[in-house]
């Protein structure tokens, strides 16, 4: 099983929010810039993630994201499954239709298979993963980060404006 871009992006973006979102509503903007994650595909994310009624959007100055729900109930195969990313081990999706429209000899192991990931995915939550010190430190250090890229970035403009003063 290979899990694309779409779902890791997801979990990553979501663990972001559920971290970030504890003291106000988050941007898109940055959790684009602490996750390197493209504004636009973060878009289209947090799109169906709305729709599945995992995150909800705070309109006006001050606003963003928050979580919809609370972190203990939110499981990461929920998230995946939120952006249509199938958690899948098979080549044929689970239709059984891999070998001339039936099931091939490996099918129920890969089913299997599916079904483990599925319920081991299952069994992580948001709040789980908050738990966990590296993953604190690991939102802390690429807070700090964003922060000296978006320093960095704002200096190297300034002697423009200073030129054209």
């Amino acid at each position: 099983m290979r899990l694309t871009t779409k779902g890791r992006y997801a979990v990553t973006a979501m663990l972001d929010l559920a971290f970030h979102s504890q003291v106000k509503p988050v941007t898109l903007t940055d959790i684009a810039a602490r996750q390197t994650i493209s504004l636009s595909y973060l878009e289209q994310l947090f799109a169906r993630l709305r729709r599945a009624n995992m995150v909800k959007g705070i309109r006006g100055p001050g606003g963003g994201y928050t979580l919809a729900g609370k972190i203990l109930k939110i499981n990461i195969a929920d998230i995946i499954a939120a952006v249509d990313e199938p958690i899948d081990a098979t080549k044929c999706g689970g239709e059984a239709n891999c070998q001339n429209e039936k099931a091939c000899l490996t099918h129920d192991l890969w089913m299997g298979l599916s079904d483990q990931i599925r319920e081991y995915l299952k069994g992580i939550t948001l709040e789980q993963l908050l738990d966990k010190h590296q993953i604190q430190e690991t939102a802390k250090r690429q807070s700090q980060d964003a922060q000296i890229i978006t320093l960095h970035k704002n200096t190297d403009q300034t002697p423009i404006f200073n030129d054209l003063l």
